[in-house]
């Protein structure tokens, strides 16, 4: 179904059109002064160099032509040219019917389908998930599932750190402890067991034990060194240690994300993309884009108009290994030739800009990306600060582990909480573990994503203002509203809404025809805050409207009735906008 706005604007475009002028200056918009109507059009200001005629005159032939139209309850023109709307309450009445019978609630699919891929998340394996990691997934599945919602197939890719340094670290350092393992015969070229020789807890205290040693000791790090030369020239038992690595990371991993109701269809890391690399470097230099420049392979991104310096894309080092640009080009080639994709998105710390910039130029620059088939897309996010401006820690200065954030969310929750007679201790836990994830979610998404934030506990599990548990305070309020509804009055029957009574009840029938504006503004920014936007103004419509009258006590069953379907929409409306930033509300609370 069509938006309201565009609704309007036909209309007003029809009439600009019957009164002699350019069809094309009736787009209408929502008025920011909605204490004086509802809806503006400024066309008539556009209009008046082209006719040689005063705005006013043009925009009150135009309102003239819309005097009586069912679809407004007011047309006027205010000088100097402004056109000034009200839409009907009847007609808002027929669109909230309409959203109700339209699974979709008004947000209609992309009329051409585009694969898309977005690249988030960014773990290293054989590390656990720390707050650094919470923006990534959190901003990614978020996009991930507005633009599904739009109608696009859509690929979300975890993009592991599987290949670097650190993976010789932890072979260094397991060779050191436990030489006697079969991965470290030079001899043996198979037959390797199938069971990993740690578990992720060992892991977790090799890679940190191993790095500090690798910084201290020069041995070391020239061991660690050889070890990965080793890994990715192919040595059988590293390869098996590698691979263990990757199962017991990965294995982790999911269960973490799981936690944060985020979701990857693809697993690959910097290790997939390795056999694209020598051919992707022949041909740059082959075709003259890359050059040496002291003994490093490079290629110039520079612009004629950049006004600060970028450097060189770096391809390979001097002594010949590839970096992160290399990983990165070569990944999109791997892109290329499995999904043919119209769009790449790239959900990365916004520190690393620059960096992003050289590889998408060199991809475009190198023809490894046809620029006019295939749009390459950076969404940088800030970083989620402690409340001294920095980036978040620990009380001992360390970086804060993704699960005890969730656990420390979930039990502060449960604290506010404790004292609801209703709900018994293992339903508190529960609705405290889907109300916290909702407070960290909402709390980092409702913040535009390249801003950076303080996270302040007491703030984001307040059941008040703008937060995750005020939205699902709202969404639980209405259940309770239905329930007691349908208890009450078995037989009656849902889906008739009469027209609104009043300027609360209009607000909200406004507010429900915009969530199709909202989902738009999100896939098209970005930026999911446009959506939490809208969910924070539609559950304060509905907490207004359910203020100023008594649903329950109402003695009129029809417009009880009415009411009732109303704030049915509104809760249809909040599940499927919350679903789409990836959470959702219990029953109870």
């Amino acid at each position: 179904m069509k938006k309201l706005v565009d609704q309007i604007s036909e209309k007003v475009s029809e009439a600009f059109e019957i009164a002699g002028y350019d069809p094309s200056l009736g787009r209408c918009a929502p008025s920011n002064r909605p204490d004086l109507c509802q809806y503006q059009c400024n066309g008539a200001m556009a209009g008046a160099k082209t006719y040689h005629m005063a705005p006013f005159l043009i925009a009150q032939k135009v309102a003239d032509v819309l005097a009586g139209d069912p679809m407004f309850s007011k047309v006027e023109m205010v000088r100097p040219g402004f056109i000034n709307i009200d839409v009907a309450p009847a007609f808002l009445a027929g669109l909230m019917e309409q959203l109700e019978q339209d699974h979709r609630r008004g947000a209609e699919p992309d009329a051409e389908a585009k694969t898309i891929i977005i690249d988030y998340g960014g773990p290293n394996v054989a590390k656990p998930l720390h707050v650094g990691h919470l923006r990534s997934a959190i901003i990614g599945e978020s996009i991930k599932r507005i633009a599904r919602f739009k109608g696009h197939k859509v690929i979300g890719d975890v993009h592991l750190g599987d290949w670097g340094l650190q993976i010789g670290q932890i072979i260094t350092e397991l060779k050191l402890r436990q030489p006697e393992l079969p991965y470290f015969d030079d001899s043996k070229t198979g037959g390797f067991p199938e069971e990993p020789p740690f578990t992720i807890s060992d892991l977790e205290e090799i890679y940190p034990c191993a790095s500090k040693k690798s910084k201290a000791d020069e041995a070391y790090k020239a061991a660690a060194q050889e070890a990965t030369a080793k890994l990715q020239e192919g040595h059988p038992g590293y390869r098996a240690l590698w691979r263990h690595i990757i199962n017991v990371s990965v294995s982790d991993l999911k269960q973490n994300y799981k936690k944060l109701n985020v979701e990857f269809d693809l697993w690959k890391g910097e290790s997939d993309c390795q056999p694209y690399i020598p051919a992707m470097v022949e041909q740059m230099k082959a075709d003259g884009y890359a050059y040496l420049s002291d003994g490093a392979l490079v290629v110039d991104v520079q612009k004629d108009s950049d006004t600060r310096e970028v450097p060189p894309c770096l391809i390979l080092k001097s002594d010949g290994a590839a970096q992160y640009e290399t990983t990165d080009l070569a990944t999109i080639i791997q892109r290329q030739q499995d999904f043919q994709p119209d769009r790449i998105i790239y959900v990365v710390d916004k520190r690393q800009e620059l960096h992003f910039v050289r590889v998408f130029r060199c991809a475009y620059k190198t023809g490894l990306v046809d620029e006019q088939k295939c749009t390459l897309e950076f969404v940088g996010f800030g970083t989620m600060n402690g409340k001294d401006g920095k980036p978040f820690k620990t009380r001992d200065g360390g970086v804060l582990r993704l699960e005890y954030l969730l656990r420390d969310v979930s039990d502060a929750v449960y604290e506010k909480s404790r004292g609801n007679g209703e709900l018994s201790d293992e339903e508190l836990h529960q609705v405290a573990e889907k109300v916290g994830l909702a407070a960290i979610k909402y709390g980092d998404l409702s913040n535009q994503p390249s801003k950076d934030y303080i996270f302040d506990l007491n703030r984001f599990i307040a059941f008040e203002g703008n937060t995750g548990p005020y939205i699902m305070y709202t969404m639980v309020r209405i259940k309770s509203i239905l329930k007691k509804f349908r208890e009450s009055c078995p037989d009656a029957v849902l889906g008739h809404i009469l027209p609104p009574d009043g300027q609360k009840e209009t607000n909200l029938y406004l507010t429900l025809a915009r969530f199709s504006d909202a989902v738009d503004d999100a896939y098209e920014q970005n930026a999911p805050n446009r959506l939490c936007r809208y969910i924070y103004d539609l559950s304060n419509c509905l907490n207004q409207f359910y203020a100023d009258r008594n649903i329950m006590k109402e003695p009129d069953p029809e417009k009880q009735a009415s009411y009732v379907s109303v704030i049915q929409l509104v809760l249809k409306v909040l599940e499927l906008a919350v679903d789409l930033l990836g959470f959702d509300a219990p029953e109870r609370m």
